[in-house]
């Protein structure tokens, strides 16, 4: 099993650069980072977690600069974010962001994407939310086109493109695409038509939503043996990863807390361990 980690990074917290090195050193597998662009202070979406919204949510890193970052001083470790709010993306843009990010890394690029949890966040960047999901099942579908060997247009209702000379391309012509969100039919259903997994906060009721994905994966035509399952945001104990393997489950992203360099480099002390 593969131990990869996240954190939200932010202009007071350890930086991608030592944090990346720290990770590679010390036998971690990938990290993934969280996106917010902004959040608006009139707002009166609940923080999902409960209680007042955490501070980091407000100040977080441009995951793609800082994935950038954490690419170039590493050789091995893996790269993610944890989650792209896709519906918040101009796809054509992101497609650009995604395959150069995949380019310069060797091809150690997953995309985790979701749909997001701040209504007001999403309303400033456009989005009506009841069409968040068809808007990410799109921006995917447009963003594959871009990356298709020959030129390729898509057209869609929410955005189209025209066939396009679009490089760099990522490796096989796509990336390995993660959905984030809660167990449920419509979730299940977007992981089987255009993603390669599910990433499930913190990972409880796998023993029960798994099997589900997995009828719904092969009913859709997929092969069992590709489907990815990545519980993320994960505070480890022996007993939890020891259930996590039993379910076949290859890779586990463990929660960082958003602290300075000696916060973080004392927990990746901690979970060392695990390895």
């Amino acid at each position: 099993m593969r131990l990869s980690t996240t954190i939200f990074l932010t202009d007071l917290t350890v930086t991608p650069v030592r944090l990346a090195r720290e990770l590679e050193q010390r036998g971690f597998a990938g990290l993934y980072l969280p996106e917010h662009t902004h959040i608006p202070v009139e707002r009166t979406t609940p923080y999902p977690a409960g209680g007042e919204l955490p501070d980091e949510y407000g100040r977080t890193l441009d995951p793609f600069v800082a994935l950038a970052q954490a690419a170039a001083v590493t050789d091995t470790l893996t790269l993610g974010t944890g989650i792209t709010l896709i519906a918040q993306h101009d796809p054509i843009d992101l497609a650009k962001q995604i395959a150069t990010l995949d380019h310069l890394s060797g091809s150690r690029f997953t995309l985790g994407l979701g749909f997001g949890w701040n209504k007001e966040e999403a309303a400033d960047h456009g989005v009506q939310w009841a069409d968040r999901r068809e808007l990410g099942r799109e921006r995917m579908a447009l963003m594959r086109a871009l990356w298709a060997p020959e030129p390729t247009a898509y057209t869609g209702k929410f955005a189209s493109v025209r066939a396009s000379h679009a490089h760099p391309k990522p490796r096989g012509g796509s990336v390995r695409t993660l959905v984030g969100g809660a167990a449920g039919p419509q979730l299940f259903a977007h992981i089987a038509a255009y993603a390669d997994g599910w990433l499930p906060i913190g990972g409880r009721g796998l023993s029960e939503s798994i099997p589900a994905l997995r009828q719904v994966w092969t009913d859709a035509g997929r092969d069992p043996a590709t489907l990815h399952v990545v519980p993320y945001a994960v505070l480890p104990s022996a007993g939890k990863l020891s259930r996590f393997a039993e379910l076949g489950i290859e890779e586990v992203v463990l929660q960082l807390p958003s602290g300075d360099e000696k916060t973080v480099l004392r927990s990746l002390d901690a979970y060392a361990e695990h390895l």
